[in-house]
């Protein structure tokens, strides 16, 4: 039949590899005699209450959707491997680097931002690039974006933040003064609005995108040595993005776009890769740099802190349900494994808590027991217990005290964490002016091309237009100040579209 590729052909390649169908069950796995009629009182009814087969069948469906993601809440996701290529135990020894040739599985999930869970998959909007690595030490979770970058510095305003791109509570409509005005309140937001209204923020799936753990992390090598890095993954595939209107019409056509491409490719044995390198920076390095080092709406420039080869990450399995291992998968800045640490950086800091808060929201308290989630060393070690959901053997009759006399597992000074000095007064210090513009200039002129600076002014006056004159103005003005030429070219599209607008009254006067 023709059109039908391999996501469309998914039911009759898994009936293929199927033969006679297995006995229909309960959830108790009783076999059931007949599943298409009600247990009833004559053919007219009514229904039975003793009837398991319907009562077990609708209360496992009036339960079988948990809360949505609060952000990220649409995704795609994919299972694979991760190969060391370079050697860089002098900077990490975790051992998920320990030697040349070494692989570990690995799942990831991408996404976008803002969108709810049916939302199209080619919104202008960041992607998420979430990555969990199951290391011999435990899960390792990478958690960023396909940009370096992000809207904001401190942790406290994402809720407000993220509040601006979901829906008024009023109208329950995705609001532009809503979007705009926080915008142009929190300037340091300018840098990541660029890449996002830039042909970046339409990337063509999810293939053809990098993506970074945007952070600053720390890495300690096997002699107690510490230095900061970042994570870049550059997409084998090469860069791909699209236009706006290019988009747009996708969000009509396909809005599974994203995730039809990343099916279909794994299903076909295209198997998409991506390199992986860092960036290292001494702590007498970032004491000396201009910019905070841990400052999540900059980067370090790669001329100062050149990318240092690492891996290399190969997809090459589809999700065998949806539901139990993308749906279900549960990512945490938190996730770490000896030899790699949190920095001071505050965004980090700050999810950190609110990731894994929110799995035990979504999932409960036992998220880590669902196989996705589970380390590959899977017996528990610990003094946690009971809760929702617990459905392994709960550590049997091993001690849940701490400490005990009982052979229950101890600590191990090996793992800890590399000391470090702190030192300044408590207060809340606010970053809305920590140099807003220069690096947003930077991209303005050395990172994006003619083409690309005109797919950014017409994207971004064609949103702004819908904001009130007095956000336009403050906009303008921010933008003007990483370049005149931004700010300029910006009003001038502005006044372009108003005058277009006005026409068009008069015309139908």
């Amino acid at each position: 039949m023709a059109n039908r590729d391999k996501a469309t052909n998914q039911l009759n390649d898994f009936s293929k590899t199927q033969g006679k169908p297995d006995v229909l069950t309960t959830g108790t796995g009783a076999p059931v005699g007949r599943k298409n009629a009600t247990m009833t009182v004559g053919p007219r009814g009514p229904v039975l209450l003793q009837d398991f087969v319907f009562t077990d069948e609708m209360a496992h469906f009036n339960r079988e959707r948990i809360p949505e993601r609060v952000v990220h809440a649409k995704g795609a996701g994919a299972f694979g491997y991760f190969e060391v290529t370079h050697d860089i135990t002098r900077y990490c020894k975790a051992k998920i680097f320990e030697h040349v040739g070494k692989r570990t599985p690995m799942a990831i999930r991408f996404s976008t931002v803002g969108g709810e869970k049916g939302s199209a998959d080619t919104a202008r909007d960041p992607r998420g690039f979430a990555m969990k690595f199951y290391t011999e030490d435990g899960n390792w979770d990478l958690v960023g974006n396909n940009t370096p970058i992000f809207f904001i510095r401190d942790p406290i305003l994402f809720p407000s933040f993220i509040h601006t791109q979901k829906r008024n509570p009023v109208t329950n409509l995705k609001d532009p003064d809503m979007f705009w005005d926080f915008i142009t309140l929190r300037p340091e937001t300018s840098h990541q609005v660029s890449f996002l209204f830039s042909d970046r923020g339409t990337p063509d799936g999810f293939r053809h995108m990098n993506g970074y753990g945007s952070h600053t992390f720390k890495m300690v090598n096997a002699r107690g040595e510490a230095v900061y890095c970042k994570f870049h993954f550059k997409t084998d595939q090469g860069i791909k993005n699209m236009t706006g209107s290019q988009a747009d019409q996708l969000s009509a056509s396909d809005p599974d776009y994203a995730t039809r491409d990343l099916h279909n490719a794994i299903a076909e044995g295209n198997f998409p890769s991506w390199s992986a390198y860092i960036q290292v920076m001494s702590f007498e390095e970032a004491e000396r740099f201009r910019w905070n080092p841990f400052d999540l709406t900059k980067v370090w420039p790669q001329g100062e802190f050149p990318l240092i080869p690492v891996g290399r990450m190969v997809l090459n399995r589809n999700p065998k349900n949806y539901f139990a291992e993308v749906e279900q998968i549960a990512f945490s800045p938190a996730h770490m494994v000896t030899g790699i640490e949190a920095s001071p950086d505050k965004m980090l800091q700050g999810r950190l808590f609110s990731y894994s808060d929110t799995h035990r929201h979504r999932l409960g308290s036992n998220y880590l027991q669902i196989p996705v989630n589970c380390p590959f060393n899977t017996h528990r070690r610990n003094y946690q217990r009971d809760g929702p959901q617990c459905v392994d053997e709960n550590q049997g009759g091993a001690p849940n005290y701490f400490p005990n006399s009982f052979t229950g597992p101890q600590d191990d000074t090996k793992h800890l964490e590399c000391p470090f000095k702190i030192s300044g007064d408590i207060g809340r210090y606010n970053t809305a002016d920590d140099d807003n513009f220069s690096q947003v200039g930077i991209f303005w002129r050395r990172v994006l091309s003619p083409t690309d600076r005109d797919h950014l002014i017409d994207n971004m006056a064609g949103h702004l237009i819908n904001a009130q004159d007095f956000i336009q103005k403050r906009a303008v003005s921010n933008f003007g100040q990483a370049d005149p030429e931004y700010g300029r070219r910006l009003q001038d599209a502005l006044n372009a579209l108003k005058a277009r607008a006005q026409s068009g009254v008069t015309a139908n006067l």
